[in-house]
């Protein structure tokens, strides 16, 4: 069988390459074995394999999954296009945008959650932020997140846009709007799509300090 595996941010890093093509023995693997027979070809990858997340065909899976033949599996790392309720961008955000993909006469309450680079992590000095995602699970994952927001909160409306790229510090990296007819639904639903978000979501953060850089979430 052969399968497609898609790295992203540390993992590309370790491998050396952004995508690759296995080549397999067998008509039908594990998720496990899977990364088993990555460690052995791309050694480098080997440490950092149990800190990973996998997919298969843009959805999470556990590693006792079973991955058919002509699958694209993607190593995605701890996380820090679409419709225009969620997108992911290479260009500054807007809030307003967010805003005006939520209102409406029916919301009472509508709150909103910018999220900026920092100019400083764990007392160290940040000269910028580079973002990376697996763009279209990224979109697919958000949009999700606001079917979840949706049922949970019944006539609520939420829209997330992220940016990726080179950021510097006071620039937006994500943008979310949550629009309700009360406010306290609309204020739940906010949270849980930033929480959510920075759960699930395969976007990336890589921040560059005058002494050194580190993925977030992985550790320098």
């Amino acid at each position: 069988m052969t399968l497609t595996v898609l790295l992203f941010a540390a993992a590309r890093e370790r491998a050396g390459l952004p995508r690759l093509t296995l080549e397999l023995g067998r008509d039908e693997v594990t998720v496990t074995e899977v990364l088993a027979e990555l460690a052995g070809r791309y050694p480098s990858l080997a440490p950092l394999l149990p800190h990973l997340r996998v997919a298969v065909d843009q959805e999470f899976v556990p590693l006792s999954a079973l991955v058919r033949p002509g699958a694209v599996v993607a190593l995605i790392p701890p996380v820090a296009g679409g419709s225009g309720r969620f997108l992911v961008m290479d260009r500054p955000l807007s809030l307003q945008d967010v805003v005006d993909a939520v209102a409406g006469a029916d919301a009472g309450g509508l709150v909103t959650f910018s999220g900026a680079v920092r100019d400083a992590t764990r007392g160290r000095r940040v000269l910028r932020l580079e973002y990376e995602a697996y763009g279209p699970m990224a979109v697919r994952v958000m949009e999700s997140i606001g079917r979840e927001a949706e049922a949970r909160w019944p006539g609520c409306r939420v829209s997330i846009h992220h940016r990726v790229g080179t950021l510097l510090p006071g620039e937006l990296a994500v943008v979310i709007a949550a629009a309700s007819a009360h406010r306290a639904e609309a204020f739940e639903a906010c949270r849980h799509a930033i929480e959510r978000l920075k759960q699930d979501v395969p976007i990336w953060k890589k921040e560059l300090f005058e002494d050194g850089e580190v993925w977030v979430g992985l550790g320098p």
